[in-house]
């Protein structure tokens, strides 16, 4: 049977999305186009409906009402193959991997080409050390993931998620458990494969500094609606972040760099 999706996947579309927890509504996004061009940041306040957004988005959860898109083909209509040849997803929890290496875990993003039982081919051997070159975790490739600082192996990780070659990387809070160093690390690593690599990277976010440093975009929620949709030039503003955060927020000169970072003001 032939692959139900395009080649080249550039645009997700959110059209009237609307998920509820029993009466309470966790999340209303009536329409969003989200480029793969772009690194877009989800930012927003604890249970503001931002894990809530990106599970629909990578089809961990169906929405009540309203369609995710690709180039305009519902996600519903996706076959889970052709969906994880498409879009890449890294959720907040990661599986137990314990007992594999870093190569081990690495080639587990080839199993959307050859399936659980298919045959390793030289285009996977290829896609798995060209994965682990781009995220640096080549040194560690016979090292078990469990062994790694959280720093290295949420690059392998990421490692695995470049393996699916799929267009669009989905990640959930992925600096949440990194100290400072090591959010700002992945974050650069983010960036250069959406600049370099043409990776579409969605990622969910709570450190307004570290998205406005790295984003082409900010969607922000409050209470499960879009609340702000722009670029990180227009977020960074005191009376924007107050609203968004019900905080007195003010900016500040960047000591070394030309740019503003946000400070709560008590």
């Amino acid at each position: 049977m032939p692959s139900a999706i395009l080649p080249t996947v550039n645009m997700i579309e959110v059209d009237g999305v609307r998920v509820s927890h029993g009466s309470r509504r966790v999340l209303l996004a009536e329409r969003l186009s989200i480029a793969r061009s772009d690194l877009t940041v989800i930012l927003g306040h604890n249970g503001s409906g931002k894990s809530t957004l990106m599970n629909v988005l990578a089809r961990q959860a169906k929405p009540d009402e309203g369609t995710i898109s690709l180039d305009g083909m519902p996600l519903h209509r996706l076959s889970q193959r052709d969906l994880a040849r498409t879009v890449a997803y890294l959720p907040q929890r990661l599986a137990n991997v314990a007992g594999l290496t870093v190569r081990e875990l690495v080639y587990l993003g080839r199993f959307a080409w050859r399936g659980a039982l298919g045959r390793w081919r030289s285009e996977d051997r290829h896609a798995v050390e060209e994965a682990m070159a781009l995220t640096h975790v080549e040194a560690y490739a016979e090292t078990l993931v469990d062994h790694l600082s959280g720093g290295e192996r949420q690059r392998a990780w990421v490692a695995m998620l470049l393996a699916q070659q799929s267009p669009f990387l989905l990640l959930d809070e992925p600096t949440s458990a990194l100290d400072l160093a090591h959010q700002y690390d992945l974050m650069a690593l983010l960036s250069g494969l959406n600049r370099d690599e043409g990776k579409g990277v969605v990622v969910v976010l709570h450190d307004v500094n570290l998205a406005t440093r790295y984003a082409d975009r900010i969607i922000a929620l409050k209470r499960g609606e879009v609340a702000f949709d722009g670029s990180s030039e227009a977020l960074l503003s005191s009376a924007v972040l107050s609203a968004l955060y019900d905080i007195d927020i003010h900016l500040v000169d960047h000591p070394l760099a030309a740019t503003k970072i946000a400070v709560v003001n008590r």
